[in-house]
């Protein structure tokens, strides 16, 4: 198949998240039947709920900086599928996409009419699948592995890697995870194996204590960010520096809260004996991402309720007294009357919006939520960006956020 074609029977899959299947027998058999790519590289696996696919790239940064050819595998993508599969920092070319997408569906196919695994594997095992494929085909030397929902049944952990990081936990997908941060964190230990070391950012006791029990129970070494010394802390809107044990560390990411996911891949990086400076050069796109001026644009994932506080906290600390137009949002399984409680107060006026997904929340019913407030509804991001733009002075900003997919679209647009 050619590109567009393997996008299309992915995406014919089924939604990643709906249509997972927890367990790893059909990914270890399909990975075996690969010849074991997942075995061929140095692995970073980092599991978590906030903070994770930022502390990947600060981690794949660092390493790249260090001279070592890096792969990192992230999900979801904001525009296109290659996004969730890097090589020395840049994403796979469409015919390395669709050529490793051949090579497991075919494999897949034969599995399957050997009665080897149940069904086809999902959007997300088969990705993965190939992500493992061409990090060995291209020859990376270590890749940063995030995993995508959990971690004890994610399709990632058919790996053995050299490190384990776990950012900070909190609620999300609860429906999938549990109820509570203990089950929570149980899931996302579960990445956590005999004779690796691992790293742990702050966490919420409740997760902490989860966390230590069972790295003790592997009998595991592992380092907490809150073991060490963050000192002379200097936080501005486009970034932060700090130092770590009396080291400078500079964090070009923007927020309040990267300062600890920083802390966390500084961490990693000095367990991979890699310095700490190469994580200066982080991109990731999508996060408090400014893209246009006067009136200032910024894109901001904040899908579930601790990202909409770290939002939420980094508005009121640099944009109090600037007029905040609010596009706003969400897929159906989010918890989108505490998002809103956090950031919709905030907003001069809130303009609710919807990715191009089947399983986003309709506008009227975001606007629903919040009667109290001033909500305009526009059936597309385009549309809603045109709505602020049109209304918006040039000291105003406007922010763009929760779904990560509606980000990914807005993010497109503006690239234009």
């Amino acid at each position: 198949m050619n590109y567009p074609e393997s996008v299309r029977f992915l995406y014919a899959l089924g939604n990643e998240i709906k249509t997972a299947k927890f367990g790893l027998e059909r990914m270890r058999q399909l990975c075996d039947a690969l010849g074991n790519p997942e075995r061929a590289c140095r692995l970073v696996h980092v599991a978590g709920t906030n903070g994770k696919g930022s502390t990947c790239a600060m981690i794949e940064a660092g390493l790249r900086a260090a001279g070592l050819r890096t792969g990192l595998y992230t999900s979801p993508h904001l525009v296109e599928p290659t996004e969730r599969i890097q090589v020395a920092g840049a994403p796979v070319s469409h015919e390395q996409f669709a050529a490793a997408f051949d090579h497991v569906h075919e494999t897949a196919e034969r599995l399957l009419q050997d009665g080897r695994i149940d069904l086809h594997p999902t959007y997300f095992e088969t990705v993965t699948a190939m992500a493992f494929v061409l990090f060995r085909e291209l020859k990376c030397e270590i890749v940063v592995l995030e995993v995508g929902l959990g971690g004890r049944l994610d399709a990632t952990n058919v790996v053995m890697p050299e490190l384990c990081v776990i950012t900070p936990i909190d609620y999300d997908h609860e429906q999938y995870l549990g109820r509570t941060i203990e089950a929570i964190a149980g899931e996302k230990a579960g990445i956590l194996k005999r004779g690796t070391p691992a790293i742990f950012a702050r966490q919420r006791s409740e997760a902490e204590c989860v966390l230590i029990n069972r790295a003790r129970k592997l009998d595991i070494q592992f380092d907490r960010v809150a073991d060490h010394r963050l000192e002379r802390i200097r936080v501005e809107a486009h970034g932060s520096e700090f130092e770590l044990d009396g080291r400078a560390v500079t964090c070009p990411l923007a927020g309040e809260h990267q300062i600890e996911n920083a802390a966390t891949a500084a961490l990693a990086l000095s367990h991979l004996q890699a310095p700490v400076a190469g994580l200066a050069r982080t991109v990731w796109p999508g996060r408090l991402e400014r893209l246009a001026e006067d009136p200032e644009i910024i894109l901001d994932g904040a899908h579930n309720p601790a990202g909409a506080r770290a939002l939420a906290a980094y508005i009121e600390r640099f944009y109090r007294r600037r007029r905040i137009w609010l596009i706003y949002g969400s897929m159906r399984d989010k918890a989108v009357e505490e998002i809103e409680g956090a950031l919709f107060p905030l907003a001069h006026c809130v303009i609710a919006t919807a990715p191009r997904f089947a399983r986003a929340l309709r506008p009227e019913a975001i606007r629903d939520l919040w009667p109290e407030g001033n909500v305009l509804v526009a059936d597309t991001i385009d549309r809603a960006i045109a709505i602020a733009r049109d209304r918006a002075t040039p000291g105003d900003a406007i922010f763009i956020t929760g779904s990560l997919f509606l980000v990914g679209e807005a993010r497109a647009l503006l690239l234009q």
